[in-house]
């Protein structure tokens, strides 16, 4: 029986609370194997097979800081409009936090469920949403996790200098936070005349 999940496992495995997994076994979605003490345990087929079964869409929405929570809840509308068109059954996870912040509750939270292969579609509305970046990287992730990527606003004819600038204001405003302190004058000072060159 050493090849067969215990609970805590197979909860691992799916990314979701043990809670869930005896649940999902009560009504059915997921068989288990007893044991003579009574306890249930998993096979990887069984569990695997479950999660495509209840694959989902993912939009995820971000933004920088408190001051952009306005935009934050304009990216859900949009994103949740342009799901609920298309006919998915969806979930939104939003972020508030730096683009360089792997850290960040909804992004591992995203990846988690990607990895369980339980995202049949990520939906953003732009690809820097995601990350400032390593947005490939996620990206990739998808890819080999079979899930499906959909940017709604694509920005192909970006130039090379477009892309940039936005990339080094977000480097230049974390560092300048991090030295002197979000709320500084000096700072805010700092990256107003650096926007403004950009």
């Amino acid at each position: 029986m050493s090849n067969l999940l215990t609970v805590s496992q197979a909860a691992e495995l799916l990314g979701v609370s043990t809670k869930t997994i005896r649940r999902w076994e009560t009504e059915g979605r997921i068989k288990s194997i007893r044991t003579e003490g009574g306890h249930r345990r998993f096979t990887v087929s069984n569990l695997i097979g479950n999660k495509q079964d209840n694959s989902l869409t993912v939009a995820y929405a971000r933004v920088s800081s408190y001051d952009q929570k306005d935009d934050l809840e304009r990216q859900k509308i949009v994103l949740e409009a342009y799901c609920a068109k298309q006919g998915w059954s969806f979930e939104v996870i939003s972020d508030l936090g730096s683009g360089l912040n792997y850290r960040k509750k909804g992004l591992i939270r995203l990846i988690k469920l990607i990895c369980s292969e339980q995202v049949e579609r990520l939906v953003l509305t732009n690809k820097d949403r995601l990350l400032r970046f390593g947005s490939d990287l996620i990206f990739t992730l998808c890819e080999i996790f079979g899930t499906e990527i959909v940017i709604i606003n694509r920005s192909e004819d970006s130039t090379f200098e477009e892309v940039l600038a936005p990339d080094v204001l977000e480097i230049i405003r974390v560092f300048s936070a991090r030295l002197y302190g979000s709320r500084s004058n000096q700072n805010q000072e700092i990256v107003k005349q650096l926007k403004e060159v950009a």
